[in-house]
């Protein structure tokens, strides 16, 4: 599993700590710091509470583009 700097940049341009990232979803500072270190996969609805918060699509954070493959 790969870093998710997308998640990151995400995160750091709406100028949100990971601790404000896991309140907004419900989850801790620690998920959300394994999450961007490619540590955990997380579950589809956790997916989505961080795209809603980030206002981002799932495609924008989540998928793999071909370049990144």
């Amino acid at each position: 599993m790969s870093k998710n700097l997308k998640m990151k940049s995400s995160r750091a341009a709406k100028d949100m700590s990971q601790k404000d990232l896991a309140d907004a979803t419900g989850v801790t500072r620690q998920t959300i710091n394994a999450i961007e270190k490619g540590d955990y996969n997380p579950s589809i609805k956790l997916c989505i509470a961080i795209c809603k918060a980030l206002d981002k699509t799932l495609d924008q954070l989540f998928w793999k583009d071909d370049e990144d493959a």
